[in-house]
């Protein structure tokens, strides 16, 4: 296994922003970046040994510093959605940064996604990777305490990748990480993803309303177009829902033990991923918002249902809802999150 880093170039503030390319014994390779922690590129073998890109994103640094719809970003402090941009803790209200109509989305205007964090190289017999930390201070984006987040990308010979958050904070905060790769098992650029095959491992899911805020019901998924319990094509019951999925699914689970949460399988390249998380739900989205209006990394642009998310995460608005799991991270506590990627065919 190997890893090399190399420059990416500056951000606007003169930053300087790292490419780390991380390469397994089977072909397999990841490329982060310290700009958002971002995944640019995760290339995998077919069952012919053919590679593909299976991830959306650009191939230079000025193009992911445009608006762009989270490819490959860490989303935080809080990703997904929180309710008109506001919570109580501790009897304070905390006023966010409102960034998706009167709502705040993956930690607001300047997220997690948009700060350089500090990266360095992890390699052992095992595993080859990058830890990158930040530290959110008290204030930013509206949230309460300094939050120190280190999130470690570790790539290993069972065509796994995992990710592995921790944050810790000096005042009661709220913290929800994820990962908001999109997926295209043919190969980013190649196409819509309905006929992709997926199995969530979810009987239930988050009912939100039109400005995708959760209204506190769990509902089966059972005879609905949400039921993935049994694998089935992506684009089967997709035109029921409108635009098409953006949802929390409530994964079957104990605890916050590591746990499958979902398998795709792609029949035009026989790719299949598995995504296993110690998180208790899971976001499933289809790129509906893409609009086909920008170019990725070989010149093709990213269209409406060409790509999907598997980001797993706390529920959305959590902070609203004291019934479901708890997002608070208090100080002397540690917040933790796993999730693994693995690839095959």
């Amino acid at each position: 296994m190997k890893i090399k880093q190399e420059p990416f170039g500056k951000i606007n503030d003169g930053k300087e922003v790292t490419l780390y390319t991380l390469e397994n014994d089977h072909n397999m390779t990841v490329k982060i970046i310290t700009f958002g922690g971002t995944v640019t590129s995760i290339k995998v073998p077919d069952q012919d040994g053919k590679i593909a890109d299976v991830v959306f994103g650009f191939n230079s640094l000025p193009e992911y510093l445009e608006e762009h719809p989270f490819f490959g970003v860490i989303a935080g402090r809080y990703a997904n959605r929180i309710a008109k941009g506001r919570f109580t803790l501790n009897g304070n209200e905390y006023n966010l940064a409102v960034n998706d109509g009167e709502n705040h989305l993956h930690g607001g205007i300047v997220g997690f996604d948009k700060v350089v964090w500090d990266g360095s190289i992890i390699q052992t017999d095992q595993v080859v990777g990058v830890n990158l930390v930040y530290l959110s201070k008290d204030g930013e984006e509206g949230y309460p305490g300094n939050l120190r987040t280190t999130v470690k990308y570790l790539l290993n010979n069972q065509n796994e990748l995992a990710i592995e958050y921790e944050a810790v904070t000096d005042k009661p905060t709220v913290v929800n990480l994820t990962n908001h790769s999109y997926f295209n098992l043919s190969g980013e650029g190649s196409g819509k993803i309905l006929e992709h095959e997926i199995l969530i491992n979810a009987d239930r899911y988050t009912v939100v309303d039109e400005g995708l805020i959760p209204t506190g019901e769990l509902k089966a998924v059972k005879n609905t177009p949400f039921d993935f319990t049994i694998a089935s094509p992506i684009g089967k019951h997709i035109d029921e829902l409108g635009l098409g999925y953006d949802h929390n699914y409530v994964l079957n689970k104990n605890g916050n033990e590591l746990s499958l949460a979902a398998k795709v399988y792609d029949p035009k390249s026989q790719r299949k991923m598995a995504v296993y998380t110690t998180t208790p739900g899971m976001q499933f989205y289809t790129g509906n918002n893409l609009k086909g209006d920008r170019q990725g990394k070989t010149g093709q642009t990213y269209g409406k249902h060409e790509g999907f998310c598997l980001e797993t995460q706390h529920f959305p608005d959590s902070p609203n809802h004291p019934e479901f799991p708890t997002t608070r991270l208090n100080p002397g506590e540690t917040y933790r999150q796993k999730t693994i990627y693995h690839f095959s065919v």
